[in-house]
C-alpha cells in the first residue's frame, strides 16, 4: 500500500512540475513588413486573438509592423537566429538559405489565385516546408500577397516595349530582377521600406506590387500609371523559428498552426475581394490604369525563367513546374 501511495504521489509531483513548466505565459514576437491598414495586418491581429484565446492567455502575439525591426533580410535572419519568433515574408526571402524557393516566383507560371494555392498549399508546400525547417524555419501556412502589377510615373503601359527603358524598383533577388530585365528595364535594388520615398524623390520611375500593396501603402501618390500586368504571383509565408517553436507544447502548436492557416485563408479571400474595389479608388485618384494582354509579356519571359532556373537548379524548377502542370484546370 505504501509503495503504491508512494508512486500516485511521484505520478501527481511529475504532472504538477509539467502544469507549472507551461503555466508562465508565452509572449511571442511577430514581424512584418505591411502597412496598419493592410490585410495582412489585419490578418496577423486575428491570429494573435484568437491563439490567446485558444490557449486561454498561455500565448502572447507581439506584432511589429512597417518593417519596425528592419528590413525585410533583416528580419528573417533575426527569425532563423531566434532573435525573433514569427515572420511573415515571402518564399522570396527563403531564397538566401535554400535556394529551390526560387522557383515560386517564376514569372507567369499561375493562370489564376486558385490554381496557384492549389499548388503552394499541396504539393510545393510538402515539398518545400522540410527544406525550410533544416533551415531553422517552420512554416505555418500560405498567406496572401497577390499577383505582382508595373507602376510608374512616365508613360502608360500597354504592351512590352513600354517598359523598355523605365528605371524599376525590384526587391533584392533574382525573381523580379530577371522579369523587369526582360521587358528591358533598368533594374534598382531597394528595400520595401525605403520604397515610398525612393518614388516620391524620383530616385526611381516606378516599381511591381500587388495592387493592395500600392493602395495601402499609398505608393500611387508619386504614380501616374498603374498596368495590370499580374506578371509573378507572390504570397506570403507564416513562419516561426524552429528555436521558438520547440517551446510550445504539441496541443500549443497545434493550435498555432490552425489559426494561422484561418488568419492566412481570410487574408486570401480580403485581398482577392477587394481587387477591383482598389482599382476603381486609385482611377478616382487618378491613376490610369491599363489592361494590357499577357501574352506578349509572357512570351519574353525566357530569359527570366533560365535565370531562376540556373538559381534553383534544373531538378528543382523541373520539379515545381511539373505541379503547376498538375494542379492546372481546363
Amino acid at each position: 500500500m505504501k509503495a503504491i501511495c508512494s508512486t500516485f504521489i511521484a505520478v501527481l509531483a511529475l504532472a504538477t512540475c509539467a502544469v507549472m513548466a507551461h503555466a508562465e505565459p508565452i509572449t511571442l514576437t511577430l514581424v512584418h513588413a505591411a502597412s496598419t491598414t493592410h490585410p495582412e495586418h489585419l490578418a496577423a491581429l486575428q491570429f494573435a486573438r484568437r491563439v490567446e484565446e485558444r490557449t486561454h492567455g498561455q500565448i502572447k502575439t507581439r506584432i511589429f509592423p512597417a518593417a519596425q525591426l528592419g528590413s525585410e533580410t533583416e528580419m528573417i535572419q533575426k527569425v532563423r537566429l531566434g532573435a525573433i519568433d514569427m515572420d511573415l515574408a515571402s518564399h522570396h526571402y527563403l531564397i538566401n538559405y535554400e535556394k529551390a524557393f526560387a522557383v515560386v516566383i517564376m514569372p507567369y507560371v499561375f493562370d489564376n489565385y486558385e490554381h496557384a494555392h492549389r499548388v503552394l498549399d499541396g504539393p510545393a508546400m510538402a515539398w518545400l516546408a522540410p527544406l525550410a525547417e533544416k533551415q531553422g524555419f517552420v512554416i505555418l501556412s500560405n498567406w496572401e500577397w497577390g499577383f505582382r502589377n508595373l507602376s510608374n510615373n512616365q508613360r502608360p503601359i500597354n504592351q512590352p516595349e513600354d517598359v523598355r527603358g523605365l528605371k524599376i524598383r525590384v526587391p533584392p533577388g533574382v525573381g523580379m530582377e530577371a522579369s523587369m530585365e526582360a521587358l528591358g528595364a533598368q533594374i534598382s535594388k531597394i528595400s520595401f521600406k525605403d520604397l515610398y520615398a525612393a518614388l516620391s524623390q524620383g530616385r526611381v520611375d516606378g516599381q511591381e506590387n500587388p495592387l493592395s500593396v500600392f493602395y495601402h501603402h499609398k505608393l500611387y501618390e508619386s504614380q501616374k500609371h498603374l498596368a495590370l500586368t499580374r506578371h509573378v504571383y507572390y504570397n506570403m509565408v507564416h513562419f516561426i523559428s524552429v528555436k521558438s517553436w520547440t517551446r510550445l507544447t504539441p496541443a500549443q502548436q497545434t493550435i498555432v498552426r490552425e489559426e494561422s492557416k484561418a488568419a492566412g485563408d481570410g487574408m486570401r479571400k480580403k485581398i482577392m475581394a477587394e481587387e477591383d474595389e482598389l482599382i476603381a479608388r486609385l482611377a478616382a485618384a487618378g491613376v490610369k490604369v491599363t489592361r494590357p494582354d499577357p501574352q506578349p509579356f509572357r512570351a519574353m519571359m525566357e530569359p527570366a525563367h533560365k535565370k531562376i532556373k540556373l538559381l534553383a537548379g534544373e531538378e528543382n524548377a523541373r520539379k515545381f513546374l511539373n505541379m503547376v502542370a498538375d494542379e492546372r484546370r481546363p
